[in-house]
């Protein structure tokens, strides 16, 4: 069975950082593409980046500079290291994990506020 678990969401003022991590059990990260999605209120979900399993990465524009994509296939985890965050970057994070199939985490909440 197919599970990625979200970390590392929480309230962080404008210009500050966190760092989400997605676990993944029943799956190589190795072997999966692998994304940040996000979801704003009243908005639809979009990608924020993402790494295959090649390790090729592409972020969304509204991120480039600010936040980075990395996986560690020994702890089958990918990190998501965000910077400079602004408010606008308030949203649902969601892992995703395609090859085959598609899986999705149940997202963590992520607020930039002062």
């Amino acid at each position: 069975q197919v599970h990625l678990a979200e970390a590392g969401g929480g309230l962080v003022q404008p210009g500050g950082s966190l760092t989400l991590a997605c676990a993944a059990s029943g799956i190589s990260v190795s072997r999966y593409a692998m994304a940040w999605y996000r979801q704003a209120p009243g908005k639809q979900r979009v990608l924020v980046a993402d790494i295959s399993s090649s390790s090729t990465i592409t972020y969304a524009d509204f991120v480039k500079g600010r936040f980075t994509i990395s996986k560690n296939e020994a702890k089958n985890v990918v990190i998501l290291q965000m910077n400079s965050l602004e408010p606008e970057d308030t949203a649902v994070y969601f892992c995703n994990a395609n090859h085959l199939d598609s899986y999705w985490g149940p997202g963590i909440q992520v607020t930039v506020a002062s």
